[in-house]
């Protein structure tokens, strides 16, 4: 099979090389470079069509990525396609068009997951989207409701949200029943950010912190941060009374620090959402989380965005398209284009 492989650790320019491989085996169910063995019986083997492109594959490259295999290794979390074979019991079968969640070795034709984070793929979505669904859409779920504890009708602000992680949290914010402020850094974004749902699009600048206090009257209930860096001061500001700030990343490249008197103030809270090392031992929670994303896809609350679509052999600059902070929405790898 064609595969990409992290060859060395000298960023995305160099590191990547096109090669051909064996098919994986299926007792690796995170991949040939995955950790451990649970058994084939476990495992969903996926014939990829579309792979997604994610910000830890970006710092894997440059071996800053706390999954961190031996060289070389094929990199890729996410991907969709079709079952090729499934143990039984699993929520997909062989023929079925799935996503999947397979850690490690999604840039490739070929794809193990485990059972429990491989789904069945509506019709609604197509291969470029499934590959956008579970890393981005889960961790969302996973950050508004079940750590920021998202109520109908409560306001969420959503930083980065022309991006991968922000434009799924608009959307699941939206089918949980609450209101959505997004900010972002450009109008081009801002037409993002409102393809995805935002209630209110915001530019970030000096005063968007009075504008998210005017438009929210008096303060967000939560506020959902993958950025990090020097707006942490004033998403905290922006809350009111008993308001939640989700930290979910640093894609700013900065961990900012929190004085922590200012959650005396308002009674705020500051929580983390570190979705993955939290569900892949909790094979039960992830079936419970894929089946409530995919009720939202079913009741028209989400549809992936895609933001720009790459052949395999060009996964560098998809990498690079991140890394400069072009993308918008999902990036994605055509492994077998239609």
């Amino acid at each position: 099979m064609r595969a990409i492989q992290i060859v060395e650790e000298s960023g995305p320019d160099s590191a990547l090389e096109l090669v051909e491989l064996p098919e994986p085996d299926p007792a690796h169910p995170l991949g040939r470079a995955g950790p451990g063995r649970v058994g084939a019986e476990s495992s969903v083997v996926v014939e990829v069509h579309a792979a997604g492109v994610s910000f830890p594959e970006l710092l894997q490259t440059r071996g800053l990525y706390q999954l961190k295999p031996p060289l070389p290794f094929v990199p890729g979390s996410e991907v969709a396609g079709i079952v090729r074979s499934a143990p039984a019991g699993a929520q997909v079968s062989e023929g079925e068009r799935v996503s999947a969640f397979c850690a490690l070795g999604g840039f490739a034709e070929t794809a193990v997951a485990p059972e429990f984070f491989a789904f069945p793929l509506s019709p609604k979505l197509d291969f470029a989207q499934g590959a956008g669904l579970i890393l981005n859409y889960h961790t969302a779920y996973f950050a508004l409701l079940l750590r920021g504890r998202v109520k109908e009708g409560e306001t969420v602000l959503v930083h980065g949200a022309a991006g991968g992680v922000g434009t799924a949290a608009l959307q699941v914010a939206r089918g949980l029943g609450a209101k959505t402020i997004a900010l972002v850094s450009s109008e081009a974004k801002r037409a993002v950010a409102r393809e995805a749902g935002a209630g209110e699009a915001l530019l970030l600048g000096e005063g968007w912190k009075d504008e998210v206090l005017e438009l929210s009257g008096g303060g967000v209930d939560v506020v959902l941060d993958p950025v990090g860096g020097d707006r942490f001061t004033d998403s905290l500001r922006a809350l009111r009374e008993g308001g939640r700030l989700v930290v979910v990343g640093f894609t700013g490249g900065s961990i900012p620090e929190v004085r922590v008197n200012r959650l005396l103030l308002k009674n705020t809270e500051v929580v983390g959402a570190g979705w993955g090392a939290y569900v892949m031992s909790k094979p039960q929670l992830n079936r419970e989380i894929g089946a409530a994303v995919n009720r939202l896809v079913d009741e028209g609350f989400v549809a992936p965005i895609v933001g720009g679509r790459f052949p395999l052999e060009r996964a560098a600059d998809a990498l690079k398209a991140l890394e400069e902070r072009r993308a918008t929405g999902k990036l994605v790898l055509d492994v077998r284009p239609a």
